[in-house]
């Protein structure tokens, strides 16, 4: 069993990090333009701020090596992001994105972490605490798409829920649910199955709409990884119609 576990984990590293990774052709193109035009930092903050805290809550955990390695490269990878746009972000967004890297990516991690060693007394009870806090924020960033799927249903188009991400999700989810089972570990169980549910839900919703999308051409980049699924959860609507929400031009969670 404990073989089974470690080569799920595996995969499901493997997996993640190419989620995470997704990103570096959204910021290829930054840095070649050298401008962030109308990016929003907000996704790779959030997805910071997820990886930080699983980073910790690994280390908690009594043999969570490959909780560790996952989200030690995703903090990583998110570190360079929010740097890059920082660089290249105008300068009244600039300042905004400080605040929020301030608030979201150094003072709330260090507040769980003196939380924990300071305040709850206990190996069991800190890891417990840390897991809450952790798998309530990636059941935030796993429910964000919601919006995304009330925006395909109600324009009959796909066009709005890219494919390959809604499959890497569900893979993603699919692999560390199984994990979790193996190790018994509620913390990381209940967001993943949740998920691995709205992943289901996602390509369902893609297969029946498929047909029914229209063929557009254009030249926006879409930005593709674990920090769209935050983008889910941003939808303008401008004379009671949808815009896309996951278009970096309509901008407006952890």
């Amino acid at each position: 069993m404990a073989c089974l576990s470690f080569i799920i984990g595996i995969i499901g590293n493997i997996t993640a990090i190419l989620l995470y990774a997704s990103p570096i052709k959204t910021f290829w193109w930054v840095v070649k333009k050298r401008s962030t035009e109308s990016y929003n930092g907000i996704p790779y903050i959030c997805t910071l701020l997820n990886t930080c805290l699983w980073t910790f809550y690994g280390l908690l955990k009594p043999g969570g090596l490959l909780l560790v390695t996952v989200n030690g490269v995703g903090t990583i990878l998110q570190i360079i992001f929010v740097t890059l746009f920082l660089i290249f972000a105008p300068k009244d967004k600039k300042i905004k994105t400080v605040y929020m890297v301030v608030v979201l990516n150094v003072a709330f991690p260090l507040l769980v972490i003196a939380i924990t060693h300071l305040v709850i007394h206990g190996a069991s009870k800190k890891l417990t605490f840390v897991g809450i806090i952790s798998a309530g924020i990636s059941i935030a960033m796993y429910a964000a798409p919601l919006s995304s799927m009330k925006t395909v249903i109600k324009t009959k188009s796909v066009e709005y829920m890219p494919f390959s991400l809604s499959f890497c999700v569900f893979l993603n989810a699919c692999v560390w649910g199984i994990y979790s089972m193996l190790i018994k570990d509620i913390f990381v169980g209940v967001p993943n199955v949740l998920g691995f549910l709205l992943g289901s839900v996602q390509l369902i919703l893609y297969s029946f709409y498929k047909s029914k999308m229209l063929e557009k051409s254009t030249n926006v980049i879409i930005e593709e990884g674990p920090t769209q699924i935050v983008k889910g959860v941003i939808e303008i609507r401008v004379n009671d119609e949808v815009v896309n929400p996951w278009n970096e031009q309509t901008k407006a969670a952890c």
